[in-house]
């Protein structure tokens, strides 16, 4: 919006003005983007102080999908289908994490694998099957692009050389879930945990979970207080490292090496021989604040 009001300012002063005397600054005034942005972060619906509970709770705030808002639905005219898990929401949006009250089904989580392309839709990774083969290649495919192929699961049974086991596989094609032969399939799921949010896929065994418990679990999850002392889970399910690296909240070391000063602003480490670069001190300096 301040875009385009800068975009009509500049082309009434061109269509004015002397083109021989006229400068760049002369032309462009930065105060309706200013406002724009002001105006967007001061008063917008969708402007939100950041979740800092934990490192879940800001890397989640941060993957939220809303559909309220400017241009968008409102609670009261929102009806049951809108609210509702939809079969193109596989591997883009989670069908667990979403707020228990009237916001529920409008408010929802990106899945851990989700991306948007450039035309601003949702695209999810497939492993690309050729010649009955299952590749590393991977692509990415919105709903629509999904709906012309035949999709395998991911614990599909492979045997050495990435062919498929069993004649008949659990495929999905255009929203439906059936049986297809071994010979008939495309793509295959990259992870099983590609259906579900990041707060989702931190429940260990979340298969075995009644759907209304993991959602529950799923958000309370984002409100955890830190000890004292934290202490390594007994269970886990692989992703915790990934949350605490992403949510960028803890200081992650570039290279190897001994810790030679930490205080409340500063960790100093020598870095390792191995490690070091020909000609360089060898000192890693992480600033806390």
């Amino acid at each position: 919006v301040g875009l385009v009001r800068v975009e009509r300012a500049v082309k009434e002063r061109l269509s004015l003005g002397d083109l021989d005397t006229l400068m760049p600054q002369d032309m462009i005034n930065a105060k309706p983007i200013s406002a724009a942005v002001k105006e967007f972060f001061g008063s917008s619906q969708l402007s939100q102080f950041m979740d800092q509970n934990n490192p879940l709770s800001e890397i989640t705030h941060k993957r939220r999908i809303s559909a309220l808002g400017p241009g968008g639905l409102t609670r009261e005219r929102a009806g049951f289908e809108v609210r509702d898990v939809h079969p193109t929401h596989y591997g883009r949006v989670c069908p667990i994490e979403t707020p228990e009250g009237p916001n529920i089904g409008l408010i929802n989580s990106l899945s851990v694998y989700a991306q948007t392309n450039e035309y601003g839709f949702l695209e999810t990774p497939y492993r690309k099957v050729t010649d009955g083969v299952v590749t590393d290649e991977i692509h990415y495919l919105s709903a629509i692009e999904e709906g012309n192929y035949v999709i395998a699961q991911a614990n599909s049974n492979l045997d050495d050389e990435g062919h498929f086991v069993e004649d008949l596989v659990t495929c999905r094609s255009k929203g439906e879930s059936s049986l297809f032969s071994r010979d008939q399939v495309d793509y295959m799921d990259v992870s099983t945990q590609q259906v579900v949010s990041v707060g989702a896929s931190l429940i260990p065994f979340l298969e075995h979970d009644d759907a209304n418990r993991a959602l529950m679990g799923a958000n309370m999850q984002r409100q955890a207080v830190p000890t004292l002392r934290a202490d390594k889970p007994l269970v886990g399910t692989g992703m915790e490292r990934a949350v605490a690296v992403d949510s960028g909240v803890t200081a992650v070391a570039k290279r190897g090496g001994t810790v030679q000063y930490v205080d409340a602003s500063r960790i100093v480490i020598k870095v390792n021989e191995d490690e070091m670069y020909p000609g360089e001190a060898g000192i890693d300096i992480y600033n806390l604040t």
